[in-house]
């Protein structure tokens, strides 16, 4: 496990960890809104090793050990940092794991990238389930999301550049959906209705009683169903 600084732009630099294994698949972890990429983050990683791939999870700018002030950072910035992060290290097979908003990375992400997979975990798809803080920053000027998490104005007219709808036309990868399905920070509906705008290859996966953060039981369920479905995209040679 070794730790790598990478310059984004402007001399600001994002902090990723490697988790490495001698294969060409690589696993790219994309943390949610306001977290960062340690926790449950760390023990995916290690299981991607253990199953053959490599595995990077790092810090989007105003988050964890990266650069950047949060309020400075929006969606445009986020795939900038994702896509930065994906030529350093620079391997053959390319797979995306987002988890909420890093789903919603991961899924514009993608027109610009060659990917293998995606694996969207309780994601971020339509604009509207970004309504909720949309209309505290309309109504008081900002929103603040945990302690220090802050966005205004400028992130959404960011934000409003993407649409799942035109996003979900262009996929042409495999795209695995993993839900809770007593989510109530993203809802599950939400998820199937992404699903079904998808022409590609895709899969679903409710996660019975679960919230959008799971347990460590339903973690360890999630973990095994994602890893077998990537498998399965991969044969190993015989």
């Amino acid at each position: 496990m070794k730790k790598h600084f990478i310059e984004v732009e402007n001399g600001e630099e994002v902090t990723a960890v490697h988790h490495e294994t001698s294969s060409d698949k690589c696993v790219f972890f994309c943390h949610g809104f306001g977290s960062d990429k340690e926790g449950s983050y760390e023990e995916r990683a290690e299981r991607a090793v253990e199953e053959g791939f490599n595995a990077i999870r790092f810090d989007f700018r105003g988050n964890g050990e990266s650069d950047g002030e949060f309020i400075d950072q929006n969606l445009s910035s986020r795939i900038k940092d994702l896509e930065t992060v994906i030529d350093y290290f620079d391997f053959e097979n390319v797979y995306l794991y987002g988890m909420s908003f890093g789903g919603k990375v991961i899924i514009h992400a993608a027109e610009d990238l060659e990917c293998e997979a995606l694996i969207l975990k309780s994601p971020v798809t339509f604009n509207d389930i970004m309504d909720k803080f949309r209309s505290v920053v309309e109504e008081k000027g900002s929103y603040t999301h945990f302690d220090d998490k802050t966005v205004n104005k400028s992130f959404f007219e960011d934000f409003d550049n993407y649409s799942f709808d035109e996003a979900s036309k262009i996929l042409d990868c495999p795209v695995a959906f993993f839900h809770g399905s007593e989510d109530s920070t993203v809802h599950f509906e939400k998820s199937l209705e992404a699903f079904g705008r998808i022409s590609g290859e895709s899969a679903l996966f409710r996660l019975k009683g679960e919230k959008h953060s799971l347990t460590e039981d339903a973690e360890l369920r999630m973990q095994d169903l994602m890893f077998s479905w990537l498998h399965s995209l991969t044969p190993e040679p015989k």
